[in-house]
Parts: structure tokens; C-alpha cells; sequence
């Protein structure tokens, strides 16, 4: 005689509450944060949207030059070409960054989970932000551009005449870069309202000619400058097979992804954290460099 298992013996009780029904919350919380955060940069900077690209894109900077400036012709004779060269100043490969931070048992009893995993987990985040902010500035460094002033004022008033001379035929809306001790030097003749996104301060409107970031990401006496217009932003979709493979949490937006795990063999607290954000000029020779020589 054939005996049969009764099955709903061993089946999930009903209403049971299991793992997959449970929020990532701590991952949710830091994504969706460094995400505004990135979104508050790239509002700053005055870039429209942040463009999804495939992992290995090619990013590309030009360079355009005219090399010849032929005259006018007479009436009825052969127009001279005028020749405009688009020329690659660099390129780059778009990356995934990948970030992976552990916690023992013993660091969790010792100073309790919030100090052990939560502010370390802060501190990675600013770790990712440092990352994508010196990017951008190796970028930008690239520029050919040049303008000269005795103090901050007049370098950035020849930096935004500069950038009207680049681009005569379009609405710009010039963007500074401005070393904090050069600020610190300004305010002591004026005063001035900054406010912070992504870990660094800005100013509205400064001087009445555009937004200035303050950021130790350029030198001292070397502020930079360029059209919001001139700027770009890119990004790899955090999602798919790698969000599904890894278990990966993040916002609607997918700039960052994240997840926490628990390594049973080493007893450790798991932080995983990948992003693939990018920032640059289109055209290095839309970005100028100024020097204040003093007064």
C-alpha cells in the first residue's frame, strides 16, 4: 500500500512574514540620498538631464579651432572656405565603480550597529561623492582656454567675457569654479550667502554673471569657468541583470545602486555599493582657466 506525505504538513504557514517581504531599508535610504545629491549637482551645474549609457562608452571631449580666415570675396568671384576643425582633445572609457565595505561582529557589540555600519556607510557615500567630484575636475583641468585679472572679481569678469567671445552665437549660462581661499579673500570686502549641495558650497548668481561653486578641486588664484550648456552628464544604469544577480536597491532614477548582506563565514556586516556617474565639458576649449596675478 502507497503512502502519500501530507504536504501542507511542511508548507509555509499562512501569513507568515519572510525575508522578501522585509524593505532594504538602510540601502533604500543611502541611494535615494546620493541620488539627490547627485541631482542637486547636476542642477548647479545647469545640465538638463543625465544621458544612460552602456558600461565601457566611449566619453568624448573636442576641441574646435577655425585654421584659416580667408577674405571676402568681390562680387561674382569664388567664396573662399572658411575650414573649422572638430578635433578630439580626450576620451574615456565610462566605468562601474564598484565599492564594498565590511563590519565585523565584533566592531557591531563594541560600539553598537548605528556607529558600525550606519556612519561608516556615510562615510563610504562621501567616499563615492570625492570619486565622481575628481572626475569631473580632471575633466575640467583639460580645458585650453585662458584669461588673466588682478583679483577675483576682474578674473572672473575676463572669464565670462571670455566665454561670450566662445560661444557669440548662443544663450550661455557661465559656471565658476572657485578655490574656498580665494572666496575667503573676497569676503573680506563683501558679503556673500552660500549655499551646499553634494558635499560643496555654491553661490547663486555670483558677481550677477552666474553660479560658483566653491571647491578645493582647483588651485588657489586659478579659478575656472564655462558654460552650463558645455556640460554633460552620464551615467550607467544601475539595473537589470547586475541590480537582479546582486540584489542590488536603488531609486527610480538608477545612479546608485546598493545592498547589505551578512557573510556568515567571517562573520562580517556586508555594504556593496556600485555606480557609474560622469561628469564633463563637451568642448575643452570651452573651458577657460584664469590667473589672478594680484594687484
Amino acid at each position: 500500500m502507497k503512502k502519500y506525505l501530507n504536504l501542507q504538513l511542511f508548507a509555509a504557514e499562512e501569513n507568515v512574514t519572510t525575508t522578501t517581504d522585509l524593505e532594504p531599508v538602510i540601502s533604500i535610504d543611502f541611494t535615494t540620498r546620493l541620488s539627490e545629491n547627485i541631482d542637486g549637482l547636476r542642477e548647479v551645474l545647469g545640465i538638463t538631464e543625465m544621458t544612460p549609457m552602456q558600461a565601457g562608452t566611449k566619453i568624448k571631449s573636442y576641441k574646435m579651432t577655425k585654421t584659416n580666415s580667408p577674405s571676402q570675396a568681390a562680387e561674382g568671384d569664388v567664396i573662399s572656405l572658411t575650414k573649422i576643425d572638430r578635433k578630439l582633445a580626450w576620451e574615456k572609457d565610462l566605468t562601474l565603480k564598484k565599492y564594498r565595505k565590511a563590519t565585523t561582529a565584533e566592531a557591531i557589540q563594541k560600539i553598537g550597529y548605528d556607529k558600525a555600519v550606519n556612519q561608516t556607510d556615510e562615510k563610504l557615500l562621501s567616499e563615492t561623492q570625492k570619486d565622481i567630484k575628481k572626475d569631473f575636475y580632471t575633466a575640467l583641468k583639460t580645458g585650453s582656454g585662458s584669461a588673466t585679472g588682478t583679483n577675483l572679481q576682474t578674473a572672473c569678469a575676463n572669464l565670462w567675457a571670455k566665454l561670450q567671445e566662445r560661444f557669440e552665437d548662443y544663450d550661455v549660462t557661465p559656471v565658476f569654479f572657485i578655490n574656498p581661499q580665494d572666496v575667503a579673500d573676497y569676503l573680506g570686502t563683501a558679503q556673500i550667502t552660500m549655499q551646499t549641495v553634494f558635499g560643496m558650497s555654491y553661490i547663486q548668481n555670483f558677481l550677477g554673471m552666474g553660479n560658483a561653486i566653491v571647491t578645493t578641486g582647483v588651485d588657489a588664484k586659478a579659478p575656472y569657468a564655462t558654460a552650463a550648456e558645455n556640460l554633460c552628464g552620464a551615467y550607467i544604469p544601475v539595473g537589470g541583470d547586475v541590480a537582479k544577480t546582486f540584489n542590488l536597491t536603488m531609486d527610480q532614477t538608477g545612479l546608485i545602486g546598493m545592498t547589505h548582506y551578512t557573510t556568515g563565514e567571517r562573520a562580517t556586516f556586508e555594504t556593496l555599493m556600485m555606480s557609474g556617474v560622469l561628469f564633463w565639458p563637451e568642448y575643452a576649449d570651452g573651458v577657460f582657466k584664469a590667473t589672478i596675478a594680484g594687484e
